[in-house]
């Protein structure tokens, strides 16, 4: 693999979900002026909407965010194709974010219908097995079409506990994930939302701050310790200056701490605010140059957003004094794009 390039998957929705991709795509990424290059089809394989890697080992896993969900491992080679490793039963329906612990020892996945958070055990190769366990949530919010029972949308390992976001019951939750057993233990709650928030994503800062994306309500807000198992609310604010109904969807934060990202559904575009530790500003909010922006990632100088209805990705970069993104070049064609993920070879061993 050449120093001059990096490659990046892109996952998506499948016709089993009303999408029009066929799985996993694979795209070369020029880190300098960062241009893509679409190179095609890496696996076929259903509605892979996220995807994660594992922290030592050349292993990429998908969520098949399927009915009767489950989760999909791939060996990645150096030229960056991929080899099916096993499929593997998520226990819950419509599996939406997967994330892999720091040890590399096990593979969380949240069940977004289901409400639910499963456990997949990974071998000395990276393979999961069959569930260690499966943790059902309990709650419910005012929102009666989106929020009559608990949705787990994303799963992040913090610690030796794992932050679950529940946009059916208004909650974060946390989790303590015995290493031995694979095992979760009882949820307590880290942040209540305000009724009808929605959590969908969350961000910690660099500086342990968690910062919350509201679906349903619009809202980013922050949360800090304060000496008990729920973080205090620090403050919120609208996602968006637009009118009408907005979902913010992903949040990502600048390397160096001074700026975050929200990508907003509905209007289409993308926010940006300085963080100063206690709170945010809204800065700037610039079209995302597509329709739908449900996910995005921030590499290097520029911001990669996911649009899964125009069916393409569009490229920003970054103003490294205002934070500001500005759109760059043409988008890249993509079938229902859901998800974009930097191949880190560096991090492997050889």
């Amino acid at each position: 693999m050449g120093s001059s390039h990096e490659y990046v998957f892109v996952g998506c929705y499948t016709g089993d979900k009303g999408g029009e991709g066929d799985g996993i795509t694979l795209l070369r990424r020029d880190p300098v002026t960062g241009d893509l290059t679409r190179l095609g089809l890496a696996a076929r394989t259903p509605s892979p909407s996220f995807l994660a890697q594992h922290p030592t080992l050349p292993v990429l896993y998908a969520v098949n965010e399927l009915d009767q969900g489950t989760v999909s491992a791939f060996a990645v080679a150096p030229d960056c194709s991929l080899t099916p490793l096993t499929v593997r039963s998520t226990g819950g329906s419509d599996p939406c974010h997967l994330a892999v612990t720091a040890d590399g020892r096990h593979l969380v996945v949240a069940n977004y219908a289901s409400g639910s958070v499963s456990v997949h055990p990974l071998d000395a190769d990276g393979v999961p097995g069959e569930r260690s366990d499966s943790l059902t949530l309990s709650g419910a919010g005012p929102d009666p079409e989106r929020q009559t029972g608990p949705h787990a949308h994303q799963v992040v390992p913090d610690g030796a506990d794992v932050l679950i976001s529940d946009l059916g019951s208004d909650r974060v939750w946390r989790s303590r994930l015995d290493p031995n057993s694979g095992r979760l233990g009882l949820p307590e709650v880290a942040v209540e939302a305000k009724p009808g928030t929605g959590p969908r994503h969350l961000l910690r800062s660099a500086d342990g701050a968690l910062l919350v994306v509201g679906e349903l309500a619009g809202t980013l807000s922050w949360h800090r310790p304060a000496g008990a198992p729920t973080l205090e609310p620090r403050g919120e604010v609208a996602v968006s200056t637009a009118a009408g109904q907005v979902f913010p969807s992903e949040i990502t934060m600048g390397r160096d701490g001074r700026f975050v990202y929200v990508a907003n559904r509905g209007p289409d575009t993308v926010s940006t605010f300085a963080w100063d530790g206690d709170g945010v500003t809204l800065i700037a909010e610039v079209p995302a140059g597509g329709v739908w922006p449900r996910h995005m990632a921030l590499l290097g100088d520029h911001l990669y957003v996911t649009n899964q209805r125009s069916h393409n990705v569009t490229i920003f970069r970054i103003d490294p004094e205002t934070g500001i993104p500005g759109l760059q070049g043409e988008p890249t064609g993509e079938p229902t794009p859901t998800c974009l993920h930097r191949w880190n070879p560096a991090v492997i061993r050889s």
